[in-house]
């Protein structure tokens, strides 16, 4: 692997206890070629711009997929990853469907581990904050023909983050736009996936929420996921998530959630959910907590949802099952309780000769 290091790091002119989610990049970056049928030595070096023309493939086309990750600033000082193989396995599965090919493990957990001691700096220490961490993989073969690219870039960028939501969300039932179909690309963290969803999220920010509910493609009676995140819902007792299917993407966090939730002894299913049975739960009162789950907004309370102009106000606790969870997850990540799962990974830190 080749190494350049910065000559000049950034870090003392950010404000870490200011992180607007995503902007501030950390000194370096990772970033491996495909060409040739094969891929080229990794290197890590300084952050900067792109060397691409505007023939670009990935620009036209939208071979393009990634993923989203954090690392954790332990209690102890260390620094913790929390299921990286995971997200290796669904950046694949994407780069499968379409059509680019395998990130060997050696160029994707070998480079990472590697960037993350050089930028260990990096990885703040307060609470509800972490390194972001955004692998992704695009054609970067330059002619302009509808057909698969013969070359690719992987690369690897951070940034220290702090909560994407400053606080609980509101959200729109979505009745008239479909984020993915059967057969189609739903289940993949591909970058299409979401350019196709910021129109609809647009006219409901305007309305007032944060994000929308996607709804099934046929006749958006069934809910799916929301815009950044996966959803649970807490009806007469029993946890309730919708079953996955290739519209759906399989969450880490959800999966590690839907986990933490059985091992409480607490009621869940995976099951479909109705529009029409959360409106009843929410007008009777039944509907008793309600959040989000992702990599960006991990834990996050929803406040209220909105369904042919009306809005349901749904209880935010503090010492509900929502917080619960999170407290779990989180006493994990930062090695305040045992990692009972396998689901960390820890760094040794060391100082680059």
């Amino acid at each position: 692997m080749k190494i350049e290091l910065t000559q000049q790091s950034r870090r003392s002119s950010i404000d870490f206890s200011n992180l607007p989610f995503g902007k501030h990049m950390s000194d370096h970056m990772l970033v491996c070629h495909f060409k040739d049928g094969q891929w080229l030595e990794p290197e890590i070096r300084p952050y900067g711009q792109l060397e691409f023309s505007y023939g670009l493939h990935a620009l036209h086309y939208g071979q393009s997929a990634f993923e989203g990750m954090k690392a954790y600033r332990k209690d102890d000082g260390g620094i913790s990853m929390f299921r990286p193989l995971d997200n290796f396995a669904r950046l694949n599965k994407s780069a499968e469907r379409l059509m680019m090919p395998q990130i060997p493990e050696e160029i994707f957990m070998g480079g990472l581990k590697k960037l993350l001691e050089i930028d260990a700096d990096w990885v703040p220490n307060a609470e509800d904050h972490s390194l972001y961490i955004r692998p992704f993989l695009f054609a970067s073969s330059e002619f302009i023909a509808a057909r698969q690219s013969d070359n690719y870039t992987f690369c690897i960028i951070t940034c220290p983050v702090g909560p994407y939501y400053s606080g609980s969300v509101k959200v729109k039932i979505e009745q008239e736009y479909t984020r993915a179909t059967g057969g189609g690309i739903g289940y993949t963290k591909a970058a299409g996936n979401y350019g196709g969803s910021f129109y609809p999220t647009a006219q409901a920010i305007k309305e007032g929420y944060n994000q929308v509910i996607w709804t099934d493609h046929k006749e958006h009676k069934y809910i799916e996921e929301s815009g950044t995140m996966n959803l649970m819902l807490l009806i007469d007792g029993t946890f309730l998530t919708p079953p996955l299917t290739d519209r759906i993407l399989a969450g880490v966090t959800r999966r590690s959630i839907i986990q933490l939730v059985k091992d409480q002894g607490w009621s869940i299913e995976e099951r479909a959910i109705s529009v029409e049975e959360i409106v009843s739960a929410a007008r009777e009162g039944r509907l008793q907590e309600a959040f989000g789950m992702g990599t960006a907004a991990v834990v996050s309370q929803i406040d209220t949802i909105g369904y042919n102009g009306e809005n349901f106000s749904i209880p935010v606790l503090t010492d509900g099952k929502a917080m619960e969870i999170k407290r779990l997850l989180n006493d994990i990540r930062l090695g305040r309780s045992e990692d009972s799962y396998g689901w960390m990974i820890d760094l040794p830190v060391s100082e680059i000769a």
